[in-house]
């Protein structure tokens, strides 16, 4: 009778050789590797940039209205079928303006996503 082979104590599941497999884009996204934080980066740098644009618009324009009543007098006393000029300028021009440019970066914002979705592949 041959005897039995000595016992063996497990406390881990042994190692095996493990192969690397290719990580998906939405693993680097997700993951803390430096290709992961380029395409993160990327990102939120075109966010940023269509931001700075809009708010830069907005000052410029925004801005401009308070100037122009300030550097040209006439204007602050000027009325139109008896409002004063600057409400209709901000009832009629500059609040429609606001909305279109709203619209125009909300499409564009959903556009970088989009770009971003099908560069990592998540579409």
């Amino acid at each position: 009778m041959s005897t039995p082979p000595p016992r063996v104590r497990i406390t881990r599941t042994p190692r095996q050789a493990r192969t690397e497999q290719p990580r998906t884009e939405h693993e680097e996204i997700t993951g803390t590797s430096g290709l992961g934080a380029t395409y993160v980066s990327s990102l939120m740098r075109a966010q940023l940039q269509l931001t700075l644009g809009v708010l830069a618009l907005g000052v410029m324009t925004l801005g401009a209205l308070p100037l122009i009543f300030a550097l040209v007098p006439a204007t602050r006393s000027l009325s139109i079928a008896g409002l004063p000029v600057a409400w209709l300028l901000l009832g009629l021009l500059v609040y429609p303006c606001v909305v279109l440019t709203a619209r125009w970066y909300t499409r564009a914002s959903e556009r970088i996503e989009t770009d971003f979705s099908d560069v990592v592949g998540h579409r």
